[in-house]
């Protein structure tokens, strides 16, 4: 059996490039292919049987890769439509709003720095000319602040704040 997919390997190769039109991904399915062809407890004795047995095998093969393709491609759509307002820019409302009423516990000069660079939107560069520092200064001073603060989400939210904060769970209008 081995000898003539081997003999053939070539052929099968130009079989699925046709089929699929990416060269290295018609080796991947051909070398798949030949996985399920081995791993087979049914394998024909002839040479004509095997080699449309292993036309059947990569047959199935390419179908299940379009297939994959298919499901991931109706799953990327699923998640556009369920996140519309991160597509539109409006991430907020799907952010943990438990930092809200941390702010207070963030040491006054950080609070001031998260509140206008990540919560107003303002420029960093105009931000650290205000307040008479560098621009490396003023990103370092951020990070200390951000620190801080995913510090405090920690202690109150525990889990989601270790995965982003996105779709929280907590209760934001506890205090």
């Amino acid at each position: 059996m081995e000898e003539s997919v081997l003999k053939n390997l070539h052929t099968f190769v130009g079989f699925a490039r046709k089929r699929v039109g990416d060269p290295h991904l018609a080796e991947d399915v051909v070398q798949e292919s030949l996985v399920k062809a081995l791993a087979s407890t049914k394998q024909p004795t002839n040479e004509e049987d095997t080699v449309a047995w292993f036309y059947r095998i990569l047959r199935r093969s390419i179908i299940d890769l379009y297939r994959r393709r298919d499901a991931r491609k109706r799953a990327m759509e699923q998640f556009e439509q369920e996140l519309p307002d991160a597509a539109t820019g409006n991430v907020e409302r799907l952010l943990c709003q438990c930092f809200k009423r941390l702010l207070p516990a963030v040491p006054e000069q950080y609070r001031d720095l998260l509140q206008r660079v990540d919560l107003n939107g303002d420029d960093p560069a105009a931000v650290a000319a205000s307040l008479g520092l560098t621009k490396n200064n003023l990103t370092v001073c951020l990070h200390r602040a951000r620190k801080h603060l995913r510090e405090q989400l920690s202690h109150t939210c525990r889990a989601c704040s270790k995965h982003g904060c996105l779709d929280c769970t907590c209760d934001d209008k506890e205090t």
